[in-house]
């Protein structure tokens, strides 16, 4: 190319003739004259087709490498398995010239995309309070001491740009439902539209085109709040590719400035927090002023109740299991179906439309931690009071606050100290279990730790009456000026004439 222009320049700049041309770059006459008559500025060499044995499979190669394209990446064919097939057909050929048939194949196809497939997209657009989108990423965090793999649910309004970040345990149904009401919460309102992907705890069924099986709790969010669910194809993230950018960013921004917190609850206040700042400071890509603003939202109105409910059989020792945790029920629903209903932090249980109990939810994400239980040992006077020899070795009386605890230990000296015992503890049934609390703790300083004295001393806490009474000071003026004299015979005048027998 560079001999070229040296010709160019010669002949219509300097005006040599096409013999000094000749003499000077060596070039035949016919070649300088065909360059200069054509008047390009680069060489065009015309490539020799040849025949090649890989011809006559050329479109059957092609069959092939547009059907391995849709398997999964570790199940396609390699090159010298498709060589090896090829050969199988009456192939005669070289593996290379197969293996080069695929490379051109294969770049064909990347640049197919990249002028008319994924990787053109068009710019999105949306009107004030249209849509928010949402999605979830994995972020690692110091809690309690530990470094520990989080969820964290990223929620952004696709007009103001604002977004809420909130860390949870786990990808659940009731962690989807929190983090999307602690959002609208935060942003003070709810959009129009919802955009999200096909999860699998708002999406059951994927279908053809946007069709759509939605979960029925997810559902219920969705009118709660009456916002409208849109679906992203699948494997189409450039549909909501403002809250991908924002996972991305959220991990370089925040997350890499994160302190150690005590728990959950302090991380996610630290993310509130976070959260605000960066809405007041940061500049909206294509309106005056910061993200902060947020028009045109509607009202929340009242959270919704976002649990998810199972039903589970009490065992008879007083127990359901959920997560490889075993919570204590209520005696009086022992070998019964009871309603779970499972909250980000906590269970209740429900049966015959009453709470029955409620407990703080444990999640255990390592495979090697043993499983536990959780006891509260209310739930089972009823069955003590029928077999008090229990509370000597009964796992949930292992938790009795230090006062029924100490008090336990002076009643197991006595003959009939447990029954007395369980008395005591099945008074919680009927009264506030401080006032027994307090009541057991008044015994123990007065040193008569009996049932009796802690049944007196409950009745006077309760009835409101003082536990002491004032001294009476009686008067100097009240002496006894005559004191009767000691005569035992007045006593014969009253018995009368009586005869005895001789």
């Amino acid at each position: 190319m560079d001999l070229l222009s040296v010709v160019r320049r010669w002949h219509h700049r300097d005006g040599l003739p096409i013999r000094e041309i000749e003499r000077r770059t060596g070039l035949s006459r016919n070649t300088i004259r065909k360059y200069l008559r054509a008047d390009t500025v680069e060489p065009v060499f015309r490539a020799s087709e040849r025949p090649s044995k890989l011809d006559l499979f050329a479109e059957k190669l092609k069959t092939w490498l547009a059907h391995e394209a849709t398997r999964p990446r570790k199940q396609r064919r390699t090159g010298k398995r498709l060589y090896s097939d090829l050969v199988a057909l009456g192939y005669k050929g070289s593996y290379g010239r197969v293996a080069a048939f695929i490379r051109t194949w294969r770049a064909e196809q990347r640049l197919a995309l990249q002028t008319t497939g994924r990787g053109v997209f068009i710019p999105l657009r949306f009107q004030p309070g249209e849509a928010f989108q949402f999605d979830w990423g994995e972020d690692w965090a110091v809690v309690g001491g530990r470094r520990v793999k989080l969820q964290v649910a990223h929620t952004k309004l696709s007009y103001s740009r604002a977004f809420v970040l909130r860390a949870y345990p786990l990808q659940t149904h009731e962690m989807l439902f929190d983090a999307l009401t602690e959002a609208f919460r935060m942003l003070g309102g709810v959009p129009r539209r919802g955009i999200f992907d096909n999860m699998k705890t708002a999406v059951d069924h994927v279908g053809r085109g946007k069709a759509r099986q939605v979960n029925l709790r997810f559902s219920a969010l969705v009118s709660h709040y009456l916002f409208e669910a849109d679906f992203c194809n699948p494997a189409s993230g450039w549909e909501k590719g403002q809250i991908e950018k924002t996972v991305q960013d959220a991990r370089r921004q925040i997350w890499q400035e994160m302190p150690h917190f005590p728990d959950l609850a302090a991380l996610n206040l630290w993310l509130e927090r976070r959260c605000r700042e960066y809405w007041a400071d940061q500049r909206h890509v294509d309106l005056p002023g910061s993200v902060a603003e947020v028009p045109h939202l509607m009202s929340m109105g009242r959270p919704f109740d976002g649990f998810v409910e199972h039903t589970k059989r009490v065992s008879p020792t007083c127990l359901i299991r959920f997560e490889g945790t075993s919570y204590s029920v209520p005696a009086s629903f022992a070998n019964r179906p009871v309603s779970l209903r499972v909250y980000p932090a906590r269970l209740v249980i429900v049966a015959e439309g009453r709470v029955l109990c409620e407990h703080g939810r444990i999640i255990e994400r390592s495979h090697t931690a043993s499983s536990r239980t959780v006891y509260d040992w209310r739930h089972y006077l009823a069955v003590l009071q029928r077999k008090p020899g229990a509370l000597r070795n009964g796992a949930p009386f292992a938790e009795l606050p230090q006062a029924f605890r100490v008090l336990q230990e002076h009643l197991r000296k006595r003959t009939g100290g447990e029954r007395d015992m369980v008395e005591v503890l099945a008074l919680v049934l009927h009264h506030d279990e401080q006032a027994v609390l307090c009541a057991v703790e008044l015994a123990l300083e007065d040193g008569v730790p009996t049932k009796t004295h802690i049944l007196n001393t409950l009745h006077r806490l309760t009835d409101g009456k003082k536990t002491a009474t004032a001294r009476i000071e009686t008067p100097q003026a009240l002496t006894l000026e005559r004191e009767p004299l000691a005569n035992t015979s007045r006593y014969d005048a009253l018995r009368g004439e009586i005869r005895h027998a001789s």
